[in-house]
């Protein structure tokens, strides 16, 4: 049994690739704001049960010792080896970003709030307790959003041509106020996926398609297959390496890394993942690099504490194991 196409599309979003001119789009400064403050009874508080449906992200934000999960109705954290919560602010939050100062997501607010719908790009600074609208709120949503970790430079994926954003991979070199497409050149996948940024140079990305990893260091103006030709299905940076996961011959899912300056290609042994099960997010704690986590399609998650020499399973089935 190979794996599934639409297995793969899902993860990778898949879109045609249209090559157009670049152009900019500026964000309101007056909208730069809170937009949303959490009632009083938001709290972080241990969780008696973990059972989630869906992943949408995960990664190791920088005010925080802990991992984070993405979910369709919230936050998870494990910290301490333990499962954390929030009580409120059960958002459906998409192109989760772990940056220094906090994350960045987009998605759709929980039920009942006075919040826009979709969010656009919002950011949380006190571990989800308030959201501050970054760009496009209440316009856009966005399944992949990328940046560095200082935040300043922001990748998205947009997935249709509309009067806010062109389509295809736009990018913001100042926080979100103004936007510009990249040109892509050279790029000579069909699809377009994942983005990852190196933490520390904005300009810098990196790309998962259905033909490799593609690279920049122009802000996706230029590209190159630093990876490949196989599937690759998420991918991160671990300092100047990139991490990637990618689905070869007699659909073997292996994680992966290159240095994209030399092309030296390394290996993490990683638990055995059915074919049927491709790795779909990738975090590496980037105050700690030994620090290693990745999810499924089934919503299993792993953990390592020592670089990829050992694993733990967090989740199985999104629940705790």
């Amino acid at each position: 049994m190979k794996v599934q196409k639409k297995v793969i599309f899902a993860i990778l979003a898949v879109m045609f690739l249209v090559l157009s001119g670049c152009s900019s789009n500026s964000q309101n400064q007056d909208e730069q704001k809170q937009i949303s403050k959490a009632p009083s009874k938001f709290e972080i508080v241990q969780a008696k049960t973990i059972n989630m449906k869906t992943i949408q992200g995960i990664g190791y934000p920088g005010n925080d010792n802990a991992l984070y999960i993405a979910a369709d109705k919230g936050l998870k954290i494990y910290k301490d080896s333990k499962w954390f919560e929030t009580t409120t602010n059960l958002h459906n939050y998409m192109g989760f970003q772990p940056i220094e100062t906090g994350f960045l997501a987009s998605g759709h607010p929980q039920k009942g709030t006075s919040l826009k719908d979709p969010l656009g790009i919002v950011e949380s600074t006190d571990k989800g307790k308030t959201l501050k609208n970054i760009a496009f709120y209440g316009q856009n949503n966005f399944h992949f959003i990328s940046s560095s970790f200082s935040g300043n430079e922001i990748y998205i994926l947009n997935e249709q041509q509309d009067k806010n954003l062109n389509y295809g991979v736009n990018y913001s070199k100042d926080n979100g106020q103004t936007w510009k497409k990249s040109t892509l050149k050279n790029f000579n996948s069909d699809s377009l996926g994942m983005i990852a940024v190196h933490p520390k140079n904005g300009d810098i990305m990196a790309m998962a398609t259905r033909t490799g990893v593609f690279y920049s260091e122009d802000n996706g103006n230029t590209m190159r297959l630093t990876a490949g030709p196989f599937m690759v299905t998420a991918l991160t940076f671990d300092g100047d390496r990139i991490l990637y996961s990618s689905v070869v011959e007699n659909n073997t899912i292996l994680l992966n890394t290159v240095d994209p300056k030399t092309g030296q290609q390394g290996n993490i042994t990683i638990p055995f993942l059915d074919q049927d099960n491709p790795i779909t997010y990738l975090a590496v704690n980037q105050k700690n690099a030994n620090q290693i986590a990745f999810t499924t399609y089934k919503n299993d998650l792993y953990q390592s504490l020592d670089g990829g020499k050992n694993w733990n399973t967090l989740l199985k089935d999104g629940k705790i194991e």
